[in-house]
């Protein structure tokens, strides 16, 4: 089957102001058992607020499963799935087939059904990777895959994933005299993702919600799988206040630490350029998993951050149109 290549930047949607914010309840029900103050569950809900009802959504086991979803009750109003820690984008990937077959056959109406993957970094960085390789790969065109990155396996007590940053101290990777915590750089997954050739990669943070649900509604126009990697903090993993989760998320991208970009045909685009950069240590200092750190430790991690950003603003500036 040969599959027509869009200009993907070109796809129309309809975006989201201050003003046309969606009214109304969203697809999840209160009472859910989510951590107070958790990025998690309010990167969940725009998302829902984005899309609306018109999704089905294939859920990992992780946090948000266990919060939302403990049988035999459950917070979704709407379509979903709750599968095993490794195969979100399997599972995904099998929906969006089979409605693409009852649609042939008239059992389901000829519009576009988005089908919504949901994994934290565990199932996504780690268990998953290979799913969703293979999910991208075979290029999907109602598929979307969202990883919830809070930065370890939270939901199985706060061990260390390969999306836990250098330094942190979590269960596995504790700090003390002989460690500094995690002891390898955070794996680069929207990379990962670009490398398959989709339409769309994109970064958001719940902290910059118009941007996020704008990305979330570009991906589900354009024609083809996309991924976006949603910085989601957990105050019980990361040793801070409840109140600080959307204040550590706008640290974390004034900092350079988790920047925000599109990948669109393999076009970098920079949503949100930090050319005057806080402080690392600004974003450090009110998580506890970061305590330990010497001066010196966090003066290797800002330079790595500085490299890792200006390696990204010239990606962006190196290609002015498409690369497929």
């Amino acid at each position: 089957m040969t599959i027509q290549k869009l200009n993907s930047a070109q796809v129309p949607f309809e975006k989201i102001t201050a003003k046309t914010f969606p009214k109304g309840p969203d697809s999840l029900a209160p009472g859910h058992r989510a951590c107070q103050g958790c990025g998690e569950v309010l990167a969940l809900r725009l998302l829902m607020k984005a899309l609306g009802r018109d999704f089905m959504a294939v859920s990992a086991t992780g946090c948000m499963e266990v919060c939302t979803g403990p049988f035999p009750q459950s917070a979704w109003e709407m379509p979903w799935l709750h599968i095993a820690f490794e195969n979100a984008a399997a599972v995904a990937s099998g929906v969006d087939a089979g409605n693409t077959i009852l649609r042939r056959k008239g059992k389901l109406p000829d519009q576009r059904i988005p089908v919504v993957a949901i994994a934290g970094d565990g199932g996504t960085a780690d268990i998953g990777l290979q799913a969703l390789s293979g999910a991208l790969e075979r290029y999907h065109e109602n598929f979307i895959y969202i990883c919830l990155d809070n930065e370890a396996y939270m939901n199985t007590g706060i061990q260390r994933s390969s999306a836990t940053p250098f330094g942190a101290s979590t269960t596995t990777s504790p700090a003390g005299k002989l460690s500094k915590g995690q002891s390898t750089w955070k794996k680069n997954m929207p990379a990962i993702a670009v490398a398959h050739n989709i339409p769309y990669v994109a970064t958001a943070s719940p902290a910059f919600h118009l941007d996020m649900m704008n990305k979330i509604r570009r991906a589900a126009a354009i024609p083809g799988p996309a991924y976006i990697h949603v910085y989601a903090p957990c105050p019980t993993g990361w040793r801070m206040k409840s109140e600080l989760s959307v204040e550590s998320s706008r640290l974390a991208v004034n900092s350079r630490v988790f920047p925000l970009y599109e990948v669109i045909d393999g076009q970098y685009v920079i949503s949100k350029r930090v050319d005057n950069p806080i402080p690392v240590a600004d974003y450090l200092k009110p998580q506890g998993r970061f305590r330990h750190l010497k001066e010196d430790d966090i003066a290797q991690i800002s330079e790595r951050v500085n490299h890792e950003y200006e390696h990204l603003i010239k990606l962006s500036e190196t290609f002015d149109g498409p690369l497929f």
